[in-house]
């Protein structure tokens, strides 16, 4: 499941994940956002929470990230400025620490209990 986090900095987006990530989270929740920053050139600065209690991706949730960060990542990377991962999950953080310089703009990972460092990050 992934939830908007309603206090956020102006001109930020925060999700929380928790649980299993379904098709929906992205296509519903995650992606017409990301989608509305991009397309309308404010320029992407994005919290992403990955709490403890994060499952795993439904095989659907995985594509969806996928055919996202091609349409999303690849075709606008200026678009991106910030992106704040806030997790404790060392799976995660190992994907960060090797794959995290693929991403487009600025990336930093921040342990679970320093979302409000990792917002104030985001729109620095």
């Amino acid at each position: 499941m992934i939830e908007r986090i309603a206090e956020m900095p102006q001109g930020s987006l925060g999700f929380h994940a928790s649980e299993t990530l379904t098709r929906e989270d992205f296509t519903d929740v995650l992606l017409p956002p990301i989608r509305e920053a991009v397309n309308g050139g404010v320029g992407v600065r994005l919290l992403f929470v990955a709490g403890s209690e994060m499952g795993h991706l439904e095989p659907a949730a995985l594509w969806e990230d996928l055919k996202a960060e091609v349409d999303l990542g690849l075709r606008h990377p200026s678009a991106w400025k910030r992106v704040a991962i806030a997790t404790d999950l060392g799976w995660i953080r190992r994907m960060m620490s090797m794959f995290g310089w693929m991403a487009p703009g600025e990336t930093k990972v921040f342990a679970e209990d320093q979302v409000e460092a990792a917002k104030l990050w985001v729109v620095a």
